[in-house]
């Protein structure tokens, strides 16, 4: 699925990834391709991005929101 974050100053990621763990609200959640479409609020946290290849990389942001449409992930955050 293609992943996006952006803050006000710059993009951190933009490419494809096959799970997505963000820091909700009410908790940690995954999102797998072909989530179902969600809008949800982010807390203060750590953003988890495994790629194809198993790579991890990490994001840590303030809060901010995620928006899942299609394939397509796009966290807005701070």
């Amino acid at each position: 699925m293609k992943v996006q974050i952006i803050t006000p100053d710059k993009t951190l990621f933009d490419g494809e990834a096959r799970l997505v763990q963000l820091p909700g609200l009410d908790g940690s959640f995954e999102l797998l391709e072909n989530h179902a479409p969600i809008i949800a609020a982010l807390k203060k946290g750590s953003v988890k991005i495994k790629t194809g290849n198993d790579k991890e990389q990490f994001f840590e942001i303030e809060s901010g929101v995620v928006e899942v449409i299609k394939n397509k992930v796009l966290i807005l955050a701070e």
